[in-house]
């Protein structure tokens, strides 16, 4: 019996392959064919996500962190920055996480003014709190780095996405886009320098008509605010004696 269906078998197994292997090219020529449409699409969004994590490294990371490290002119700071410094790498690794916990609350109730209704004051908030939460963690990202290169796998990590990022970058530079972004930014840095060293005279010359004004209307109102304190004190010390009867 068995030598009887052994050929059938066979030919059904032969028949099972086949079958399996057709749908097999047929679904990769589907992906083909649907890979070669979204394609461009993909391409483009990876493009725009790059060019807005360059934007973001220029225009963000850098300018924000160096913002945070005007602060060290206070004293506090500049002691609460040497002690970041000086944490051990996983002491360091953690602190990095601190921002980003310290304002979830703020996020939290900035999502609750968005559900709220309050579109304009939860944007603005969320919006600042990313702001504080960035520059915090690039600021110590720059204070905890040679802390951070003695972890093996935050090394191995690090070298081996900075060539990949500065070699994504080069070629983002390169594009006439983002040429043309930045020579839209020059002008755009050139106009507002202009347009401010036009305006200067205009302002201080408007300041120095205006500030007579401003003086006396401070003494006008310190005139004011003494005679009511005054009329107040006055009128308190009648009250005063009136509560107390005529034998006080």
């Amino acid at each position: 019996m068995w030598a009887q269906l052994r050929p059938t078998i066979k030919q059904q197994g032969r028949r099972l392959v086949l079958t399996l292997t057709l749908i097999s090219l047929l679904f990769g020529r589907a992906l083909m064919r649907v890979w070669q449409l979204v394609r461009p699409s993909v391409v483009f969004a990876l493009n725009v996500l790059a060019a807005l994590i360059l934007l973001f490294e220029e225009w963000g990371w850098r300018p924000l962190s160096n913002l945070v490290a005007q602060l060290a002119r206070f004293p506090l700071w500049a002691a609460v920055e040497r002690r970041i410094a000086s944490f051990p790498p996983y002491g360091a690794l953690a602190t990095l996480v601190v921002p980003s916990g310290i304002l979830i609350p703020a996020k939290f109730l900035g999502v609750y003014l968005l559900v709220t209704g309050h579109f304009v004051t939860a944007v603005a908030m969320i919006i600042a709190a990313k702001l504080a939460s960035t520059a915090l963690i690039a600021r110590i990202f720059f204070l905890t780095k040679p802390q951070l290169m003695q972890i093996g796998w935050f090394r191995g990590s690090y070298d081996a996405f900075v060539p990949w990022q500065e070699a994504l970058f080069a070629r983002i530079r390169g594009s006439w886009v983002w040429r043309y972004g930045r020579v839209m930014r020059w002008r755009a840095n050139n106009y507002t320098r202009r347009t401010w060293l036009e305006l200067r005279p205009r302002l201080a010359a408007a300041w120095v008509d205006l500030k007579p004004r401003i003086i006396a209307w401070r003494q006008r109102l310190q005139v004011i605010a003494r005679e009511a304190r005054e009329r107040t004190a006055i009128a308190g010390g009648r009250l005063l004696r009136r509560l107390q009867g005529p034998g006080a």
